[in-house]
């Protein structure tokens, strides 16, 4: 029994305990499965909600709303509740599609523990139900800004929809618990999904594309002080990133961009195989322009395919990636590599974060978030996988069915053990000096050995038309370079090289054709 003392000190104090928690603390310090129970007007509401997705019209439905956390049950009146998502929505098999929360929307000032905002992910491509909330967890514990996640069992006019991730939403709220300020613009990297003249995606690659707005319109998307709709900011960080000279860019980088944190942020995608991010498919990031400092961060954003779940069409297997894998096309990394003191500021941050990535570290934080989640997911009817698979992926890789499609995906365990000895192996020495240099190479190609396909990371000023393909004799191969990458498919097995031939310079990598 407490001390009367004790309990006086309890009474006194709590309420300033409780002021003087950040927004959303009691939802996230501590893992746990809250419950959601939304209350919609009509009967037709999914309907409803369905039509306005599908009409890409971000229109909320006002519903009633009780919610019960570990301190207590919350009834909310007037939430907006919309659907979202692009690949989670199309592709996710059952209705249980993610959702967004809007407690400010319709009551002006309404929120729920200080957040305005919530999302609703169904962990749409993973079995597990942890790969985001391990990586956003590690991501800041590592000092890199990411949102937090823990769960929560939702149920629409009293059916059981399904057991969901429950995501911080990255927003004015969001900026000012963890920067302290929230007045400078913020910009959300695009889905990829505007198309160009030429029929492609618009990449938010952070490659410079002229000083007029509108060219990036469909690559970022401006999320704070949309009335004034000022880029210019951006535009010059990214006239810096893709312009300026080595020199330049070494000295003003770190003036113009908390750099180290960045750094880290892609040496964290890279590690956990988190390739539906800016270094694999150029998105789920935020950049955040802080008034105070007038220094650009970098946030972290929709991680459900780490852990080697995402493999575009140019990588053998995430789980190999060299530590200074660039895809073409990311103008910030690929200068970062090409110049000794970044690399090396990178190749750094990429040890430091490489101690904590290990089986030792994380096989913990794994079981303990399968005790807190398994008895939800299994009640789950509503879930992507079966609860067979759930269990099978925490360990080792599945091939399991999704719809109609079949997906082979990467264990928690297994990846983490497969990643760790692959960068232990490779060229790549952490050494409590710091980091070995690698060798400065003017071409790069990836994967060697090849099955066919080819990514390039070619010098700075070169083109895909300065690159050629000869046969061991040297003879030249008919092979097509576009957007930095060849297929050598077609061609017999043995041993070929590529070739980048400018004025400057005559760069030639030995390639192995399985």
């Amino acid at each position: 029994m407490r001390s009367l003392s004790t309990l006086l000190f309890t009474l006194l104090c709590l309420p300033q305990m409780l002021r003087a928690q950040g927004a959303g603390d009691v939802l996230f310090d501590t893992d746990q499965v809250i419950e959601i129970r939304m209350t919609f007007p009509d009967d037709d509401f999914w309907v409803e909600l369905s039509m306005n997705h599908n009409a890409g019209e971000e229109l909320s439905i006002p519903v009633e709303m009780e919610i019960t956390d570990m301190s207590g049950t919350y009834a909310l009146d007037s939430v907006g509740v919309r659907l979202k998502g692009n690949s989670s929505y199309d592709f996710y098999p059952t209705s249980k599609k993610p959702m967004k929360l809007d407690f400010n929307e319709f009551i002006g000032g309404q929120n729920f523990h200080g957040l305005k905002k919530l999302n609703l992910n169904n962990c749409w491509s993973d079995p597990t139900f942890m790969r985001e909330k391990i990586f956003f967890d590690m991501s800041r514990e590592q000092g890199v800004l990411a949102p937090r996640m823990s769960y929560a069992n939702v149920y629409l006019n009293d059916m059981f929809w399904g057991f969901y991730a429950l995501v911080e939403q990255v927003d004015k709220t969001f900026l000012d618990r963890w920067l302290g300020e929230n007045d400078g613009n913020l910009f959300k990297a695009g889905d990829n999904y505007t198309l160009d003249g030429a029929g492609l995606g618009q990449e938010a690659d952070l490659n410079h594309y002229g000083n007029t707005a509108a060219n990036y319109a469909g690559r970022y998307e401006l999320k704070t002080n949309e009335n004034q709709n000022d880029w210019s900011d951006l535009i010059q960080l990214l006239d810096l990133i893709d312009n300026s000279s080595f020199n330049d860019l070494v000295t003003e980088l770190p003036q113009a961009m908390v750099l180290d944190e960045a750094l880290r942020s892609l040496a964290l995608d890279n590690i956990f195989g988190n390739m539906d991010a800016y270094y694999g498919s150029a998105r789920n990031y935020y950049l955040y322009n802080d008034s105070s400092t007038f220094q650009w961060n970098w946030i972290k954003w929709d991680a459900n395919m780490s852990f080697g779940r995402y493999v575009p069409q140019w990588i053998d297997d995430p789980a190999t990636l060299p530590a200074t894998y660039t895809a073409s096309g990311r103008r910030l990394l690929q200068r970062v590599m090409q110049n000794a003191t970044l690399r090396t500021a990178y190749l750094n941050e990429y040890c430091a974060v490489l101690d904590r990535f290990s089986n030792a570290e994380l096989d913990p934080r794994i079981d303990a978030l399968r005790s807190l989640v398994e008895e939800h997911v299994e009640a789950d009817n509503n879930k992507e996988f079966s609860s067979g698979i759930f269990a099978l992926g925490i360990d080792q890789t599945v091939t399991t069915q999704s719809g109609q499609n079949w997906h082979t995906i990467p264990g928690l365990k297994s990846f983490i053990a497969q990643r760790r000895d692959h960068l232990l192996s490779s060229s790549l020495n952490c050494t409590t000096a710091g980091v070995e240099e690698f060798a400065v190479v003017d071409l790069a190609v990836f994967p060697n050995p090849t099955a066919g396909l080819l990514q390039l990371t070619l010098p700075s000023g070169v083109r895909d038309s300065d690159v050629s393909v000869s046969d061991a004799m040297g003879r030249a191969v008919p092979v097509l370079v576009q957007f930095g990458r060849m297929d050598l498919g077609a061609l017999p097995a043995g041993s070929y090289v590529v070739r980048a031939l400018t004025s400057e310079l005559d760069a030639r990598v030995l390639v192995v054709k399985e």
